[in-house]
């Protein structure tokens, strides 16, 4: 009659312990307990099997129609939708999009079931061995992951292969920044805690992996040295934040899922957004992905208190920067990389030469060269003074005795007046 297979067994175990209570062996009421039903629901199986036999124990619900089938039309528009638009999302991040953006009410797990069936998905294999999970921190700001990803993230630009920098909070799993860029640098990474501290403040703690720019480690594999500071290990140090060190890629557990979150999602909504510029990604990510994506991941601390420090009168551009000290060479000039600064007379100092000073190149590409808390110029990022002509920390620069001298006649107006005094 073409039910199937498990209709069929399913038959055989009833029949078998009916049999069992026509016998004696068993009490209808424990056979009832055996099936799940009630006595009432036994008692009426009973009497199709008596007036049907073997047949009757097949329930004929099977070859009616549910009423809460979904409809045709509905499922052959979602399986196009995921064939020519969609195509590479995975089910949650699809079945999130279709409802918003096409008015689809269909479950996510008939969708699952309906993309599997099709082979438009693949069923995922069986997790690995159990691990304990580690409770997040109660607070908002009182640990925060930075990690880069680097990753194919322009699907129409295939041979562009950038790194997405990003800042998570550990306590509501809030993706804090996310921006892309062409390498995980220590501007980058700079320019990625400048945007969160003005934005929230200063967090207690940064967890990051043992990359170049974030710590010395002497041996490969090893500790990591916290004596010799990296730009980024002095800038944190300077700011109090504490800066731990993950030393296994389980470690950075919250990490490694939020890249595979971003890699399963983030490159297909560029490419159906069409975007092929990195500029274009950016402002994709900051107006519209990210709000997006915290209003579905996001969720609220234990504790609801906040662990953000409020940055107060900090100068952030003259910690988040890359510092080295220097010693003025006898021309009046100091050099960082490749770059050489002419410093300009100062005041009240006939010259700058073997001062110590400190050298920073700043987030926006300048420099500036500062002794203690006095700054002595400010350069362009081509190594030009800003304002040249500007007093320094608003004096003027001095002049020599003989520029003070009062100006008298010369050439022939001074001879002419010695004729004429003669």
């Amino acid at each position: 009659m073409g039910y199937p297979d498990a209709a069929w067994e399913r038959a055989m175990t009833v029949q078998a312990v009916m049999l069992k209570a026509v016998s004696g062996e068993i009490h209808w009421f424990r056979a009832a307990e055996i099936l799940g039903w009630s006595p009432r629901t036994l008692r009426r199986w009973r009497e199709r099997y008596e007036a049907c036999g073997y047949a009757g124990l097949v329930d004929k619900r099977l070859h009616r129609p549910s009423i809460h089938r979904a409809p045709a039309g509905e499922v052959e528009r979602v399986l196009r939708l995921y064939r020519e638009r969609y195509g590479g999302f995975n089910v949650r991040h699809f079945h999130e999009v279709v409802r918003r953006e096409h008015g689809v009410t269909l479950s996510y797990s008939f969708v699952k079931q309906a993309l599997q069936q099709a082979g438009l998905v693949k069923k995922r294999r069986a997790r690995g061995r159990h691990r304990l999970r580690r409770e997040p921190r109660a607070c908002v700001g009182e640990l925060l992951h930075l990690d880069g990803s680097p990753h194919a993230w322009l699907a129409l630009e295939p041979d562009w292969r950038g790194t997405l920098i990003t800042v998570v909070d550990d306590a509501t799993s809030t993706l804090l920044y996310a921006q892309l860029g062409a390498q995980e640098t220590t501007q980058a990474v700079m320019a990625a805690l400048a945007a969160v501290i003005r934005a929230e403040g200063l967090p207690m703690a940064l967890y990051t992996d043992r990359a170049g720019w974030a710590f010395y480690t002497p041996k490969a594999t090893g500790p990591v040295d916290k004596t010799r500071l990296t730009q980024v290990g002095r800038a944190l140090r300077q700011l109090g934040i504490e800066h731990i060190p993950a030393y296994s890629p389980q470690a950075r557990g919250r990490s490694e899922r939020m890249n595979r979150t971003l890699q399963g999602r983030l490159i297909n909504e560029l490419r159906v957004a069409g975007i092929r510029t990195l500029e274009a990604a950016n402002a994709y990510l900051r107006d519209v992905y990210v709000p997006q994506h915290n209003t579905t991941f996001a969720r609220l601390p234990r504790d609801p208190a906040s662990a953000w420090v409020p940055l107060g009168a900090v100068d952030l551009d003259q910690i988040l920067c890359h510092q080295e000290t220097r010693v003025v060479a006898l021309d009046n000039t100091v050099v960082l990389g490749a770059q050489p600064l002419q410093l300009p007379a100062q005041a009240g100092r006939r010259t700058c030469a073997r001062l110590e000073v400190t050298v920073r190149r700043h987030l926006d590409g300048r420099y500036s060269v500062w002794r203690g808390p006095q700054r002595l110029e400010l350069f362009t990022a081509a190594g030009q003074p800003v304002h040249p002509a500007a007093p320094v920390d608003g004096r003027r620069p001095s002049t020599s005795r003989l520029d003070r001298r009062p100006k008298t006649a010369a050439g022939p107006q001074r001879a002419q007046a010695l004729t004429a005094a003669l």
